[in-house]
């Protein structure tokens, strides 16, 4: 019985610890979910694909889009973006909610937004003067990072 007990215990350990690790693998643009695919032609079609990476982690998948400049884009598992990186450069004005633009230009004139990441709650938007803003769903400020 306490043999048993040690294998079960032991098999479950295996799976679990398995079935938490993170997978990732690289795939081709075509391989993604067609949303994604839309809004690489729409937004970045100038840029060069350095890598597309599909991550599957327990019940669900993401996928990293990294450009030959650095710039990255997360994509879920609709293909819906979650996190637009142009580490230097502005994203493009497109990407931005319209209200959050109009924050950023009134609040700070010739300082454009390097990164926009959104979950189910809040947008968080990195300027290129360094300062993060935080905005809820309703486009409302919560938070400046300085």
């Amino acid at each position: 019985m306490k043999k048993l007990r040690i294998l079960l215990t032991g098999l479950f350990l295996f799976v679990a610890t398995g079935a938490c690790a993170d997978n990732e693998r690289p795939i081709s643009v075509n391989q993604l979910p067609q949303p994604a695919q839309q809004f690489i032609r729409q937004h970045f079609s100038d840029r060069k694909i350095a890598l597309v990476k599909m991550e599957t982690d327990f019940m669900k998948k993401s996928y990293d889009v990294l450009f030959a400049d650095g710039s990255q884009i997360e994509f879920d598992s609709q293909g819906n973006w979650k996190e637009v990186d142009c580490k230097l450069t502005e994203i493009p004005a497109a990407i931005l909610p319209t209200p959050i633009s109009t924050y950023i230009t009134s609040n700070y004139p010739g300082v454009s937004a390097v990164k926009i990441e959104k979950d189910r709650r809040e947008y968080e938007v990195k300027l290129s003067n360094r300062i993060e803003l935080t905005f809820d769903r309703q486009y409302n400020l919560i938070d400046i990072d300085r």
